[in-house]
């Protein structure tokens, strides 16, 4: 991990633009460059649909996965899986996790496009090394990263048995801060960092704990820094969000 990112006018500038995609998916980019011949910021609405329980019924169960807290459209899950070539589980647990931010905490304004952003860099969605996002929202094979050990690029994180430990699953949660973060994205009784409904939704509130309103440029900045300290990942969540929003436009 490298040290933090420098705050100049400049990548404020840039980064403030990235508050329209993370508004809970209401607002998108169009395509955006950096420096003085940047295009001019265009935003349009976008839905991220709810499902409507029925009267007097509990939020609806997504098919054999148990009850959400907030349903997702399977209508947005396909069309936004088509549009964005996100494997449509992924887009799922990313528009789950998304509403179910907005509800315990809607100053937050996190966005499913942060998410999917986090995703990508961090494991390709789960897809990872020719891996396959199954329907249940895990990988066909378990995803560990590296060896935090401290070599080269790599913050040495022991796991307290002699050895170092490894982040797990499609959004790369090492084992200690996934003790914190533990989450039940998909209401099935598990909190698996290998399963993406799970470890997006722990990725939500990781984003959103610090109390920053991730509709600001400043705001997002730091939820994202928190996630991974590095200048070079924060740009790169930065590309793909708003590449994803783009494309869903």
């Amino acid at each position: 991990m490298t040290g933090p990112v420098r705050r100049s006018a400049e990548v404020l500038a840039v980064l403030a633009a990235v508050a329209a995609v993370a508004s809970a998916g209401m607002v998108v980019l169009s395509r955006h460059a950096f420096g003085p011949q940047a295009a001019v910021l265009r935003v349009e609405p976008v839905r991220l649909v709810a499902d409507a329980p029925p009267a007097g019924a509990d939020a609806p169960a997504a098919a054999g996965r148990g009850e959400r807290e907030a349903g997702v459209s399977d209508v947005w899950v396909a069309g936004t899986a088509a549009a964005s070539g996100i494997p449509a589980p992924a887009v799922r647990a990313y528009g789950s996790a998304t509403l179910r931010s907005a509800s315990a905490d809607p100053t937050c304004h996190l966005g499913w496009t942060t998410l999917a952003g986090i995703g990508w860099i961090e494991s390709q969605h789960g897809t990872i090394g020719g891996r396959t996002l199954q329907g249940d929202g895990r990988p066909d094979r378990p995803i560990a990263g590296v060896s935090l050990d401290g070599s080269g690029k790599v913050a040495a994180v022991p796991d307290g048995s002699g050895g170092f430990q490894r982040a797990m699953g499609p959004m790369q949660f090492i084992p200690s801060t996934w003790q914190t973060w533990a989450s039940d994205g998909d209401g099935d009784g598990v909190a698996d960092p290998q399963d993406v409904d799970d470890a997006a939704y722990a990725a939500a509130r990781y984003l959103c704990a610090s109390g920053a309103d991730l509709a600001s440029g400043q705001g997002w900045t730091d939820a994202v820094l928190s996630y991974n300290h590095s200048d070079d990942y924060l740009r790169a969540v930065y590309d793909a969000a708003t590449d994803y929003a783009a494309r869903t436009s």
